[in-house]
C-alpha cells in the first residue's frame, strides 16, 4: 500500500529536478531511506523523515498534507488515490536566480546554492529562537564620517557630480532597502558585542533570498575570524569556505577549477564577512587593505573600536563603502519584549515575573537600575536573561538589582553568561529533536566542563578560532601524546594483524606450529617496532610535513576528467612518498631485528654470533627497502589518484562525519590487498637486484604471503585509524577524550544535543558557540578550574586536565 506514497514523492522530486542524491544531500536523509519510500519496499518511517523531505523539496501546505495523508494510509493498508501528476514543463521557480547571462551550468548552481543558503539560515533563525516571541528591534545610524568613504565614492560618480543624500537610517526589516540604496554594493555594519550584527547578516541574506527582485548573486555568510591575510587570499578564502560547507561545489567545470572557485570568479557570491573583530589584532589591518584592493560587493560586520583602530593603521576605511552603527535597545524595547517571554506570568491580572524589574528601569533610581540598563542594551544580554529568569523556573530577575553581588556592570553579564548553559541544561521532561530521539537530561557542571574543553581547544596561539570542527578535536591534544597515540593504535592494530595471519596459517596447515610461545612473541614485538615506525612518520608529517588529517573529500580517479582535480598528481605522490618510505624503513629494520630475537630465544645461537649478525644486517637492509618502498609507492599512488568526493555528500557535521567514515571503509579496503601485493613484488624485486652482491637470498613465496597479508591488514588499519580525519576522530576523541574526562563517550549526541539547546549553531560542515562571549567566558571558566597556563605560542593549546 505504499506505492502511491512512492508514486507522490517521486513526482514531487522529479517536479523540483533532483536526483534522489541531491534530495538526500538537502533533507540529510539517507538515499537508502529515499529509495525505500519511493519503491514501497517499507512501510516503517517516521513522521519527522517525510516533514524533511517536504521542507527539502520546498511543497506547499496541501502538498505537505497529501504526503502525510498518504504515509499515515500505507501503514495502516488503505489505498489512497494518487493526485493528479504536476506537469513537467512547469517546475517551482527557484528562490532566485543570477542576473545576467548564465556562464555554462553556472546559473543553475547558483540557484541550487541559493536555495540551500536560504534553507540552512531558515533553520538556524529557528534554532536561535529569532522570532521567538518576536525578533528584538534592531536599528542603526550611520557612522562618523571618518569610518566610511566619501559619498561621491560610495555613489561611484563621475569627477564634478554632485553626490545624492544617503537615509542610512533603519531597523531589521529595511536591511536590504538600504543595502540596495548604496550604489557600490558594499557596506560596513559596526556594532559592540552581542548587538545583533550576526543576526541582522542572517536577515539581510534571508531577505536578500526572498526578494521579489532576485540579486545577481547568492550571499554567502563567511565567519573570517581564522582568516590571515598574509597567507590566504581573498579570493583562495571563499573558495575555501564554500568547498567545506558546500562539498557538491567541488565538482569540476570545463576550465578545470572547481564549481566554488568559477562561482567566485563569475562574480555571482555576495560575500556577508561575519567578525572581522575577530581577526587576530595584528592582521586586521593587512586584512582592511586586502578589502581595499578589491572592488567587491560585500558587506563587513566588526565591533566599533577593532574597526576603527584597523582605520587609523592603514588611513582609509574599506573602500567605497558605505557604513551604519548597530544602537542601544531602549528600557520601551524591553518593555514590549520581555514580559512577552515570561508565558506564565501575568495571566488572569497577576504579577509578572519582570514587572517589578521593569518598573525600577523606567524610573532609574538608583545606580542599579542604571547598571543593569546599561547591561541590558544589547540582544546577547536579554537572550541570556531571558533564557535564566523567563525560562527557567523558580529564579526571579530582581536579584540581578542586587548591589552587593554584582558591583558593577560587568560582573552581571558575567553572572548571565556563567548562568546560560546550567540554565539550557537543567532538568527537565525529555523533549524529542527532529529525528525523533528523546533529548537526555546531562548533569550542567558536566556539560559547562564539556564544553569549556571544547571552547578551550579553539584558542590556538595567537589566533582565536570559532570553527568547532570535530576532525579537530583530538589536535587540541599534545604533539607528545599524539605521537604515543599513534604508537599504541599501529602496534595494537600490527600485533593483532600478525597474530591473526600466524593462527590462520597455522590451522590451514601451511605453517608448523612452533609453539604457542614463540607466536605471541613474534606478534609483540612486530607490534613493538611497527608502532614505533608510524610514531615516526607521524611526527614528521607533524613537524616537517605541516599537515593535519582533514576530512576527506576524496575517492580514486578513474577518467582523465578526474585527474584533473586537486593537488597536482607527481606533487601529491612525492609528498607522500617520502614521509611513507621513512616510516616503512624504519619499520623493515624493526621487522628484521623482530626475527632475529625470536631466532634466539628459540635456538642457542647468542645475538652477537658473527654468522647471525651478519644475517641481521642483511635483512635489515632488505627489509628496509621492501618494506620502505612498498610504503611509500602504495601511499604516494594512493595520493596521487585522489579526487573531491561526489557531489551526494552533504555539509553538516553528522553527515559529513558519516560520509568520512566510509570513506575510511573503502580506503581500507583499498589499502589492505595494495600493500600486501606490494610486499610481495617488491620484495620478489629487491632479493633478485642484490642477490649477486649479498650472496644467496632467499624470497620463499610463502614467507612473503604471509608478510604482505599480515602488514597489508595491519598497516592499512593503522594507516585509517592514526592518520585519517575518522581514524582520528573514533580513537582521540571517541576513546581517548572519553577516557580522560575531556568529552562524554557519546560524543556525537553531545554535541548534536549542544545545537538543539541553542548553546552551539552550525556553520556548514562545523559547529561554532552560539556568541563568541560565550566561547571566551567557557574557555576561561575551564582555565581558571583546570589550568593556571593560557596555551602556548606554538600553536596548539596546552594539554590540560
Amino acid at each position: 500500500m505504499t506505492d502511491e506514497l512512492g508514486v507522490l514523492l517521486r513526482q514531487l522530486r522529479k517536479r523540483a529536478r533532483l536526483t534522489q542524491e541531491q534530495l538526500a544531500e538537502r533533507s540529510t536523509v539517507s538515499v537508502r531511506t529515499i529509495r525505500r519510500l519511493e519503491t514501497g519496499r517499507s512501510t516503517d518511517h517516521r513522521l519527522s523523515t517525510l516533514h524533511l523531505l517536504a521542507d527539502a523539496l520546498e511543497v506547499g501546505k496541501e502538498e505537505r498534507r497529501q504526503l502525510t495523508d498518504t504515509l499515515g494510509a500505507a501503514q495502516q493498508g488503505v489505498a489512497v488515490e494518487p493526485p493528479e501528476p504536476a506537469p513537467a514543463e512547469s517546475p517551482r521557480p527557484a528562490p532566485i536566480t543570477p542576473a545576467g547571462p548564465p556562464v555554462g551550468g553556472l546559473a543553475d548552481a547558483a540557484a541550487s546554492l541559493a536555495r540551500e543558503v536560504r534553507r540552512r539560515w531558515q533553520r538556524e533563525e529557528g534554532h536561535r529562537r529569532v522570532h521567538d516571541p518576536f525578533p528584538l528591534p534592531v536599528r542603526w545610524q550611520p557612522v562618523p564620517a571618518e569610518l566610511m568613504d566619501r559619498p561621491e565614492n560610495i555613489q561611484r560618480l563621475q569627477p564634478g557630480a554632485t553626490p545624492r543624500g544617503l537615509n542610512l537610517n533603519g531597523d531589521l526589516r529595511s536591511v536590504v532597502e538600504t543595502y540596495r540604496s548604496i550604489a557600490s554594493r558594499r557596506l560596513v555594519v559596526l556594532g559592540r558585542a552581542g548587538s545583533g550584527k550576526s543576526v541582522l547578516a542572517i536577515k539581510f541574506a534571508l531577505d536578500l533570498l526572498a526578494a521579489p527582485a532576485a540579486p545577481a548573486r547568492v550571499p554567502v555568510i563567511f565567519s573570517i575570524g581564522p582568516w590571515d591575510p598574509t597567507t590566504t587570499t581573498l579570493r583562495d578564502l571563499l573558495v575555501d569556505r564554500l568547498l567545506r560547507d558546500h562539498p557538491h561545489l567541488a565538482r569540476q567545470v570545463p576550465s578545470g577549477s572547481t564549481l566554488a572557485a568559477a562561482l567566485v570568479d563569475a562574480d555571482l557570491i555576495l560575500p556577508v564577512l561575519d567578525g572581522f573583530d575577530e581577526i587576530a589584532e595584528a592582521l586586521r589591518a593587512a586584512a582592511l587593505e586586502t578589502l581595499n584592493a578589491t572592488s567587491l560587493p560585500l558587506v563587513l560586520t566588526s565591533r566599533r573600536d577593532e574597526y576603527a583602530r584597523a582605520v587609523r593603521a592603514v588611513h582609509a576605511p574599506l573602500v567605497w563603502a558605505a557604513g551604519i552603527e548597530l544602537t542601544d535597545l531602549t528600557v520601551e524595547d524591553l518593555a514590549s519584549y520581555l514580559p512577552r517571554t515570561d508565558r506564565l506570568g501575568g495571566e488572569g491580572g497577576g504579577v509578572g515575573v519582570w514587572d517589578a524589574v521593569l518598573e525600577r528601569l523606567r524610573v532609574r533610581d538608583a545606580p542599579a537600575s542604571t547598571r543593569l540598563a546599561e547591561v541590558l542594551r544589547t540582544p546577547l544580554m536579554v537572550v541570556l536573561a531571558r533564557t535564566m529568569y523567563s525560562e527557567a523556573p523558580g529564579k526571579d530577575p530582581a536579584e540581578l538589582l542586587d548591589t552587593a553581588r554584582f558591583p558593577t556592570a560587568s560582573h552581571l553579564e558575567e553572572h548571565l553568561l556563567a548562568g546560560f548553559v546550567p540554565t539550557v541544561y537543567r532538568h527537565r521532561a525529555p523533549e524529542r529533536v527532529d529525528a525523533g530521539r528523546g533529548q537526555r537530561n546531562r548533569d550542567p557542571d558536566q556539560a559547562q566542563r564539556w564544553l569549556g574543553y571544547l571552547a578551550h581547544g579553539l584558542i590556538r596561539g595567537a589566533h582565536e578560532q570559532q570553527d568547532l570542527a570535530w576532525w579537530r578535536l583530538g589536535q587540541n591534544l599534545r604533539l607528545s601524546t599524539r605521537v604515543l597515540h599513534t604508537v599504541l593504535v599501529s602496534a595494537l592494530c600490527m600485533t593483532m594483524a600478525t597474530w591473526l595471519v600466524q593462527l590462520l596459517a597455522i590451522a590451514s596447515g601451511h605453517v608448523e606450529p612452533a609453539g604457542l610461545g614463540p607466536a605471541l612473541l613474534y606478534g609483540l614485538l612486530v607490534g613493538v617496532f611497527s608502532g614505533a615506525a608510524f610514531g615516526v612518520t607521524y611526527f614528521a608529517l607533524d613537524v616537517f610535513g605541516r599537515t593535519a588529517a582533514v576530512p576527506s573529500r576524496v575517492r580514486l580517479r578513474l577518467s582523465a576528467a578526474d585527474r584533473r582535480a586537486g593537488q597536482r598528481p607527481v606533487r601529491a605522490f612525492f609528498t607522500r612518498f617520502k614521509f611513507m618510505l621513512l616510516g616503512g624503513s624504519v619499520l623493515g629494520i624493526g621487522y628484521s631485528w623482530a626475527v632475529a630475537l625470536v631466532s634466539v630465544l628459540d635456538s642457542e645461537l647468542a645475538l652477537s654470533h658473527t654468522e647471525l649478525m651478519k644475517i641481521v644486517l642483511i635483512n635489515t637492509l632488505l627489509y628496509g627497502l621492501i618494506i620502505g618502498l612498498t610504503a611509500g609507492l602504495v601511499f604516494g599512488l594512493l595520493a596521487a589518484f585522489e579526487a573531491p568526493m561526489d557531489i551526494t555528500a552533504a555539509a553538516t557535521p553528522i553527515r559529513l562525519l558519516s560520509v568520512n567514515r566510509t570513506t575510511a571503509g573503502r580506503q581500507l579496503l583499498v589499502l589492505v590487498p595494495a600493500l600486501g601485493l606490494g610486499v610481495v613484488l617488491c620484495g620478489y624485486a629487491v632479493v633478485h637486484l642484490f642477490r649477486g652482491l649479498l650472496g644467496t637470498l632467499l624470497w620463499p613465496l610463502q614467507e612473503a604471503v604471509l608478510l604482505g597479508a599480515a602488514g597489508g591488514l595491519g598497516g592499512a588499519t593503522s594507516y585509517v585509524l592514526a592518520f585519517t580525519a575518522w581514524g582520528q576522530w573514533l580513537t582521540l576523541s571517541r576513546v581517548w577524550l572519553p577516557m580522560t574526562r575531556r568529552l562524554p563517550w557519546d560524543t556525537v549526541a553531545f554535541l548534536e544535543d549542544a545545537y538543539h539547546r541553542g548553546v552551539l549553531r552550525q556553520a556548514g560542515a562545523v559547529y561554532q558557540f552560539r556568541h563568541i562571549r560565550l566561547q571566551r567566558h567557557l574557555a576561561q571558566s575551564y582555565r581558571h578550574r583546570h589550568t593556571d597556563r593560557a596555551p602556548d605560542g606554538a600553536g596548539f593549546a596546552r594539554e590540560v586536565k
